[in-house]
């Protein structure tokens, strides 16, 4: 891969099995699947996609629901493999994808904030450094030392944003994760973000917002049933988005 590309997705297609039996349970499951009479459905999430992102700069991925867009996120995450096609990346990924989906829920968020880390690769030094700036950014103050399973979900998603920007990342991967919280967490978040841009970092965001996507993010794309149907500067392609939205498309 070229020295300048952060990232890059080549013919990437995703496809899942759907099962058209309904299984009331996992022996009945096993059985069906040893005597091969499940039956199911192929559904590609994704279809031959792609594109690079050249360090430094920020990607906006738009579309209606069901399009792809949080699939498209996982398999440039790692998080899923292709059934086709490849993906590289250049440098350390902060994926925010389901925020606080690692958390041990019997562990409290201080336990939580080390055990996020290591599974980001930072070591407990690392972290310590850091151990004071994620607490005031989360706001949870005295609940830091309160179990996780005690939380709502709205402080489980700002302790894992507060972790995951705290650190260093080179490429940063954001689904949705910007509108958690209050007003006043979202615009905070919001600042955070930008920030870390004078950095250099690079972005792969999802969002219905495109006057979000305007302001974040230099270059877009729009995916509609797994395709990518429209790439370009950001402005330009949330026009055409925006103009989707409009037309009532499904």
């Amino acid at each position: 891969m070229e020295n300048n590309i952060a990232v890059k997705v080549d013919n990437v297609s995703v496809m899942f099995n759907l099962n058209k039996e309904k299984v009331d349970n996992m022996k009945e499951y096993f059985i069906k699947l040893i005597t091969r009479k499940l039956r199911f459905t192929e559904f590609w999430a994704l279809q031959d996609v792609s594109f690079t992102i050249e360090k430094g700069e920020r990607l906006g991925v738009l579309g209606f629901n069901g399009a792809g867009k949080s699939t498209l996120l996982k398999t440039v995450a790692g998080v899923l493999k292709p059934t086709k096609g490849s993906v590289e990346v250049d440098g350390v990924i902060a994926p925010l994808l389901e925020l606080g989906a690692g958390f041990d829920s019997n562990y409290t968020g201080k336990e939580n904030i080390f055990l996020y880390g290591a599974t980001m690769g930072y070591s407990r030094k690392y972290i310590e450094e850091r151990y004071d700036e994620i607490v005031e950014f989360s706001e949870l103050g005295d609940f830091i030392n309160v179990p996780i399973k005690n939380y709502s979900s709205g402080m489980r998603a700002r302790l894992g944003f507060s972790i995951a920007t705290a650190v260093e990342p080179e490429v940063l991967i954001l689904d949705e994760v910007l509108s958690v919280g209050d007003a006043k967490f979202k615009a905070k978040s919001e600042k955070k973000v930008t920030s870390m841009f004078k950095k250099g970092v690079t972005v792969l965001f999802v969002s219905h917002n495109t006057p979000q996507v305007r302001r974040l993010c230099n270059k877009a794309i729009i995916l509609d049933h797994g395709k990518i149907i429209a790439y370009g500067e950001a402005n330009e392609v949330c026009d055409k988005y925006d103009e989707l939205v409009k037309g009532g498309k499904k």
